[in-house]
């Protein structure tokens, strides 16, 4: 299967790539090898997408919906923390008054360094 054609499987964009790894911390992970994924609450990218940041181009490789409750702390370093605990503190302080419901949805974006 093509990547236009998994693209059209997905349900629309919710956001724009530009939003996808926005705070500074998470930009130099990305930029440092250290977070080659993130979550968000909709879709911001699609599979081949270029995200740009700090003048380094990163290609989306893969987008699919997960819970919250399948993580594993494999899934959180590759978000560029240790263990899920961290990363839900991380997530946590990000979003005050957010609750960390195991069965919510989120949406996975990973992604690698376009080699030129």
């Amino acid at each position: 299967m093509s990547n236009q054609d998994l693209n059209h499987t997905l349900p629309p964009k919710t956001c724009t790539i530009e939003r996808l790894v926005t705070v500074p911390e998470d930009v130099n992970k990305v930029i440092e090898g250290k977070k080659t994924a993130t979550r968000r609450n909709g879709r911001y990218a699609d599979v081949g997408e270029i995200m740009v940041l700090e003048d380094k181009k990163f290609i989306v490789n893969r987008v699919y919906s997960q819970t919250l409750g399948e993580l594993t702390d494999e899934h959180a370093q590759h978000e560029g923390f240790e263990t899920v605990e961290e990363y839900k503190q991380a997530i946590l302080s990000y979003h005050p008054g957010m609750p960390w419901l195991p069965h919510m949805k989120v949406w996975v974006h990973e992604f690698s360094p376009v080699i030129e």
